[in-house]
């Protein structure tokens, strides 16, 4: 089988010993694989798009954080070339989300025997996404993001950035328009699968199998308010209604101006910006 591997060798610090090993297990195995190391945003995303239009692959093997593969999945928008992944990042909630193996040797495995289902795609814009769009706060947390902190400490850097921006603590009043309604609050998350930030979730019913986006729209917006979400997370539990309304949809329009939004983890811009899914699917190798 001959799969080409595309990684991004400073995923979640230092990726690199763990790239060799999987190259090498692949190998073993008896695939011909070859290997691209990204050094530049838009490199997975090129090289994804080159081996989707390129007969000579069988699948495609992403190595990297969720920020490489939705570079990846991007790329490959359109086309039927099955896609593997290989989690090395700081989060890694598509992982999670999908329930992927733990070990380089199992995953190594899926990629090379398991079989492809299709999941739906996101869009922003332009953009696609797999997981999910914050708009507000998070977004502006993600911004705020130094990646120099983030190769040192990981996670510690989202919350560094936290606190930053919740000192400065700016309003993001939103106005959306959906499927389902016309709605106002003060920030969202715009979900194409359950899980947030790691085994989070703010939308506990969304599903990469579904055609349809679940909302969760943040209608109080203080610090008390913040800090209540904060701890129902961290707890399980699931958010207060009466601070949060909770919908599905397949459209959804964001009206007001300036913003800031967020794509599986990676600042995007800012609003205006339409939301839909269900246009594309992607095939991915899961458990």
């Amino acid at each position: 089988m001959r799969l080409l591997l595309i990684a991004n060798p400073v995923a979640g610090g230092n990726a690199r010993p763990r790239i060799d090993r999987t190259l090498k297990l692949l190998r073993d195995a008896g695939a011909d694989v070859e290997l691209a190391l990204t050094t530049a945003a838009g490199d997975a995303e090129r090289w994804a798009a080159d081996a989707g239009s390129d007969n000579r692959w069988r699948r495609l093997l992403v190595a990297g954080g969720d920020g490489t593969l939705n570079e990846a999945a991007n790329g490959l928008v359109g086309s039927d070339l099955p896609m593997a992944f290989l989690p090395l990042g700081t989060a890694n909630v598509f992982a999670l989300e999908t329930g992927l193996p733990t070990t380089a040797e199992t995953l190594c495995r899926l990629a090379l025997e398991g079989k492809p289902r299709p999941i739906h795609l996101g869009r922003a814009g332009e953009r696609y996404f797999l997981l999910m769009a914050g708009l507000g706060f998070d977004a502006e947390v993600v911004r705020r993001v130094r990646l120099g902190l983030k190769r040192r400490i990981g996670k510690g850097a989202y919350l560094v950035s936290a606190l930053e921006t919740l000192a400065a603590f700016p309003p993001f009043p939103l106005e959306i328009e959906t499927d389902a309604g016309r709605f106002s609050g003060h920030g969202a998350i715009i979900s194409n699968a359950r899980l947030y930030g790691g085994p989070f979730s703010f939308t506990p019913t969304a599903d990469l199998f579904s055609d349809r986006l679940e909302v969760c729209l943040f209608q109080r917006w203080n610090r008390r308010t913040l800090f209540q979400h904060a701890l129902a997370l961290l707890r399980r539990r699931p958010l207060d209604p009466r601070r949060v309304k909770i919908f599905t949809c397949r459209r959804v329009s964001i009206i007001s101006p300036q913003v800031p939004v967020q794509l599986d983890g990676d600042f995007f811009g800012h609003t205006p910006l339409d939301f839909t899914v269900g246009e594309h699917t992607l095939k991915m190798i899961l458990p």
